[in-house]
């Protein structure tokens, strides 16, 4: 069953039309005397309140707006009223009598824009109270602050989205005081927050890079997303600080930091390196799979997996992160939803057919068979530290022995598509069952033929297999 179709002006690549749960919006602005016209789907989860959504309202910028619930209702343009003469010139009336007629209508106008608000509010107020269960005949705060994030999400989404509503989430992100950095990247900033005295991670994009921070909001938002080895996602805004605009992702915070952070501080043990391995392709598994139904989910591949990317838990387990170049398969069209730059990621963890530019941009299978490429050089990674046999190495990025620090294309083409190296594979893992199992996996995502790779799922159920026969927890 598919949802309802509208006309979107920004969906280029899918035909100008979305797909959506809730409504179609049309709106019509004027804007220094040229009409705007505004077409795009509202999803189910951004009407709020319900009867009446914020989105299907006039506002002060747009002059007129509507929604419809049938297919395409909002291709035809949204017509203005024809402004009228002012002939108030004409008349000869003094300073008093223009002033008269000047401010008694606009203090009208504001008198019913408070009452007009104050009611919204009460209304929205009410429907956040009814999500909640909330039975306390107290005054209107959005959220208390008993609630706990976890418990919001867990209320108000039913487990099935990946965000809390779109007003929920700004009230959260405009009471979040934040601590100290920790850590940074082309994007810009990322920071130890507390909501509540709960701890949150906050990434904050510069006003130059406002499309990832769109896009990672985007694929953050999917249905049926959330997921224990993914980052958990709490909301996004966007906030004024006086000289710029900020743009904030709100998410999960765990302190161990990224997998790269924590390999460099720490040897792992076997049960540990089983651990780490079983989660992350366990995460990787759920994004490349896709859920069919009215509440499914699309298939998506990261497109930059590293272990910068990963951040690890305080239960040893991973979370995959930055999903800012991710992309989404829509199986009913066949269709990708990919920038036209598709040479992306980190150029150390780029698969050959990246590099060499010789991917099948068309067939979403490839996208899925990069990212198993880099998992296996962030197995190596982890398997590098682990004191198997009381031995272990010095953490290392995976080709830092044929390749620069900061490697290019052109260094990456030589070492990985010319000569066709891979990360060598100690000698000493042969020793242990679990090494040994994990060098033969990283063998195997790392066909030059993508086709050829093990898939997540493939690899998630040898590794459970080979937790059981060890008696390994995960």
């Amino acid at each position: 069953m598919t949802g309802l179709k509208c006309f979107c002006i920004t969906c280029v690549n899918k035909n100008y039309t979305c797909e959506t749960d809730g409504v179609c919006l049309a709106s019509a602005t004027l804007v220094g005397g040229i009409v705007e016209q505004w077409k795009t789907c509202v999803h189910q989860w951004e009407m709020i309140p319900p009867g009446k959504p914020f989105f299907c309202t006039n506002s002060k910028n747009v002059s007129k707006t509507f929604c419809c619930d049938t297919d395409y209702c909002n291709s035809i343009d949204v017509q203005l009223p024809q402004p009228k003469d002012n002939h108030l010139s004409e008349l000869n009336w003094g300073p008093m009598e223009l002033a008269a007629v000047i401010t008694t209508p606009v203090g009208f106008l504001c008198l019913v824009l408070l009452v007009t608000v104050f009611y919204k509010r009460r209304a929205l107020c009410a429907y956040v109270k009814e999500r909640r269960h909330d039975d306390e005949d107290s005054g209107c705060s959005y959220i208390t602050a008993k609630e706990t994030l976890k418990g919001l999400i867990t209320n108000m989404t039913t487990g099935s989205g990946s965000g809390l509503p779109l007003l929920v989430q700004r009230t959260i992100a405009r009471t979040i005081v934040l601590h100290e950095i920790v850590g940074k990247g082309r994007f810009g900033e990322v920071w130890h927050g507390k909501w509540h005295g709960e701890d949150v991670a906050v990434k904050i994009f510069s006003s130059r890079e406002a499309r990832s921070w769109f896009r990672e909001t985007e694929i953050y938002q999917t249905v049926m997303l959330r997921h224990e080895n993914i980052l958990g996602f709490i909301g996004a805004d966007n906030k004024d600080n006086g000289t710029w605009t900020q743009l904030w992702l709100v998410s999960d915070y765990h302190e161990n930091g990224s997998l790269f952070d924590y390999l460099n501080r720490y040897i792992v043990t076997v049960d540990g390196m089983m651990q780490l391995a079983f989660s992350i392709v366990s995460g990787l598994a759920h994004l490349h799979m896709e859920i069919v139904g009215t509440q499914g989910k699309p298939a998506i591949a990261h497109r930059d997996l590293k272990s910068k990317n990963i951040l690890v838990r305080k239960n040893g387990t991973c979370a995959i992160a930055d999903l800012g170049l991710a992309v989404r398969h829509d199986s009913a069209t066949d269709t990708i939803d990919i920038s036209h730059n598709h040479r992306v990621g980190t150029k150390r963890y780029m698969a050959p057919e990246i590099i060499d530019d010789t991917i099948n941009m068309r067939h979403f299978d490839s996208f899925k068979c990069v990212d198993m490429y880099a998992l296996g050089l962030v197995y190596w990674e982890i398997a590098h530290r682990c004191s198997a046999g009381g031995l272990h190495n010095e953490y290392q990025l995976p080709y830092y022995d044929l390749v620069p620090s900061d490697p290019s294309i052109e260094d990456m083409k030589k070492v990985v598509c010319d000569q066709k190296l891979r990360p060598s594979i100690p000698n000493q893992w042969q020793s242990s069952e679990a090494l040994r199992m994990m060098g033969k996996i990283m063998r195997e995502c790392w066909y030059a033929n993508g086709a050829a790779r093990l898939t997540a799922l493939r690899i998630k159920k040898t590794l459970s297999q080979l937790n059981v026969e060890d008696d390994v927890e995960i």
